[in-house]
């Protein structure tokens, strides 16, 4: 009978994920080439559309600022019946506005583009997220977030780079071609694969904006932040605290990046099947120690060599994509009685966008000061300790 019984129990959590969870995630794979690889692309379309590279670099704020500030409202506008349809149509404008950038006749036309690409991109994954959690299995819950954040960190690390060297051989608009084939490609297999979603009852936008009085959910939201703040705030001064550990030699920031992209990956993956075995709040804290460990080596090892910078950074960079599992797992199990689970996961995109602003330009901030970048490493792992704290509040008032 126990052995029937535990036979029966194993049996889900080691089933494979639905196909579905794999379309979603390249569709992910797709967004995170498109939330990084205008950057690199800013000296090519500068020099295709005449204007200075301070000009270009605003397309990254118009998909930023589309992404975390507009995603969120079209989310709380979309009707509760209408989930699938939802997932599909902003996947379907995530490609469009990516190959209508790559025909734009103007700068200011692509900007415009690269803003409604935005837009796509934050519905899409906050809809994406809940959809693969609904489609699997309960005990796989946690495993499919992570299939799905995984994902993204492989389209930042893996497809960034090569649509780089496709937009050097071919021209900047081919990069952006590329974003656009992949997503269509994983839209194309969800219009076949990706089954009917359930629908949540209706609600009407006040109440859906009542979940901003929720304060569990504000609680994650600030830890989300915090995290951000520290972790991608921190990833923008990766070259800074290079040239300050080299003590001004010249030297490559691509194999620190590499690492840290690599250890995104992995900690996304390996976070999924952990998030299905500990209470996500409980793996959130162990993350958050994780980080706020690998932060404070990070300027350690550097005052030693730059090398010895490679563990704490891979460390650091799966620490800082592992932490969206447990987080959006929260948000899910929160808001699931009340059907807006998907708001509660574009708000915390914004979360982690938001927190990316504030940390690049709190660091930029402390280096005009004339602080060094060493100290910015200590700064980040502060902050992550406050994450950490305040992740532990609950635990501690529960105890009392």
């Amino acid at each position: 009978m126990s052995d029937s019984s535990s036979r029966a129990s194993a049996g889900p959590a080691a089933a494979a994920l639905p196909a579905t969870v794999y379309l979603i995630a390249m569709g992910a794979f797709a967004l995170g080439m498109a939330s990084f690889v205008t950057a690199g692309l800013m000296p090519l379309i500068a020099g295709a559309f005449a204007v200075p590279v301070a000009v270009a670099a605003q397309l990254v704020t118009a998909f930023a600022l589309a992404y975390g500030l507009g995603s969120p409202l079209a989310v709380a506008l979309l009707p509760a019946q209408a989930q699938r349809r939802g997932l599909l149509l902003s996947l379907a404008v995530f490609v469009l506005a990516n190959g209508a950038s790559a025909l734009a006749p103007s700068f200011a036309s692509l900007l415009a583009l690269r803003a409604i690409a935005g837009i796509g991109a934050g519905v899409y994954l906050a809809l994406g997220i809940a959809a693969a959690a609904g489609v699997a299995p309960p005990p796989q819950r946690g495993k499919a977030i992570g299939v799905i954040m995984g994902g993204m960190a492989s389209g930042t690390v893996l497809g960034v780079p090569l649509s780089l060297l496709l937009a050097e051989q071919l021209g900047w608009a081919a990069a952006l071609w590329l974003v656009a084939v992949l997503g269509a490609l994983a839209l194309a297999g969800l219009l076949w694969q990706l089954p009917a979603l359930p629908a949540a009852p209706p609600i009407a936008l006040r109440r859906k904006l009542a979940l901003l009085a929720d304060g569990q959910v504000l609680a994650i939201l600030l830890v989300s932040l915090l995290a951000a703040i520290a972790s991608l705030g921190m990833y923008t001064f990766i070259a800074p605290l290079l040239a300050w550990s080299a003590q001004g030699a010249p030297m490559s920031a691509t194999p620190f990046l590499w690492a840290w992209g690599v250890g995104g990956i992995a900690g996304s993956v390996l976070a999924g099947p952990l998030a299905d075995r500990l209470a996500a709040p409980r793996l959130t804290v162990y993350i958050l120690l994780l980080l706020a460990l690998a932060l404070c080596a990070l300027p350690l090892a550097a005052g030693w060599s730059a090398w010895l910078m490679l563990p704490p950074i891979v460390l650091w960079g799966g620490a800082g994509w592992a932490l969206q599992v447990p987080q959006n797992q929260q948000l899910l199990a929160a808001r699931a009685a009340r059907g807006d689970g998907n708001l509660a996961i574009a708000l915390n995109e914004s979360a982690l966008y938001l927190g990316s602003a504030i940390g690049a330009a709190s660091g930029g901030l402390l280096l005009l000061l004339d602080w060094s970048a060493r100290t910015l490493g200590l700064g980040a792992a502060a902050v992550a300790a406050v994450a950490l704290v305040l992740q532990l509040a609950p635990w501690r008032r529960r105890a009392r």
